[in-house]
């Protein structure tokens, strides 16, 4: 499997990023893979991406509470 390509996608700031730049963006790729990106590392920082079912439980799983991150 090679590398889902982003450099022509449009990234996207969460909303629920603040104003001491603890922010995260989201993009898909023409092959439908989401990226999820720090937005202090644009263009130079790793890219963490989902496949489309992956993503799906991801950000169920966040609207439910079901994750911890403390």
């Amino acid at each position: 499997m090679s590398a889902p390509d982003f450099s022509s996608a449009s990234w996207r700031k969460s909303t629920r990023s603040n104003a001491a730049n603890a922010c995260v963006e989201v993009a898909s790729s023409a092959d439908g893979i989401a990226g999820v990106r720090d937005s202090k590392e644009r263009g130079c920082g790793a890219i963490l991406a989902f496949n489309r079912r992956q993503w799906a439980v991801f950000v169920a799983d966040l609207k439910s509470g079901d994750l911890d991150f403390r």
